[in-house]
């Protein structure tokens, strides 16, 4: 949670942020920032670090943005519904979850003991469809792979 405050921070705008709003915003905050606008070494640098941390926020926020979770809820609601996970794995706070079909989750703010909880499960996939999938905050991380 505390990636989503700071990428939040950087672009300064609230979780209630539409996609148009999100662009517009890091257009231009990325004319403000873009290095070939720089002619220093010094400010070249600082600003090619800002353009990177300001296209990761971006994209970050656009993968967990409403209208994109809403726009791929059919497809999140077809596989956390009926297809079993493969594996999973906790790091920095985030719980990965791969599934059987291919697809993949990152759900954010997932408390340690219920990762707990989960490993020592009798079923992984029923605890998942009772305490994680519809509680916390989550995005595809398919689509961030494929994009590569």
């Amino acid at each position: 949670m505390n990636k989503i405050v700071a990428y939040r921070k950087l672009l300064n705008v609230t979780k209630d942020a539409t996609l148009k709003e999100l662009k517009t915003i890091y257009r231009n905050s990325m004319k403000d920032f873009h290095p070939d606008k720089f002619t220093d070494a010094t400010e070249k640098t600082e600003a090619e670090e800002k353009s990177t941390a300001i296209i990761e926020a971006y994209h970050f926020l656009v993968s967990i943005a409403p209208e994109t979770l809403e726009k791929d809820k059919a497809i999140y609601t077809q596989t956390v519904g009926s297809v079993n996970i493969l594996d999973f794995y906790m790091e920095n706070n985030v719980l990965y979850i791969n599934f059987l079909d291919g697809n993949k989750y990152e759900y954010f703010g997932v408390p340690k003991n219920t990762y707990i909880k989960m490993i020592n499960a009798e079923s992984p996939s029923r605890f998942a469809r009772r305490h994680i999938y519809n509680n916390f905050l989550y995005r595809s991380s398919s689509k961030l792979v494929a994009a590569e």
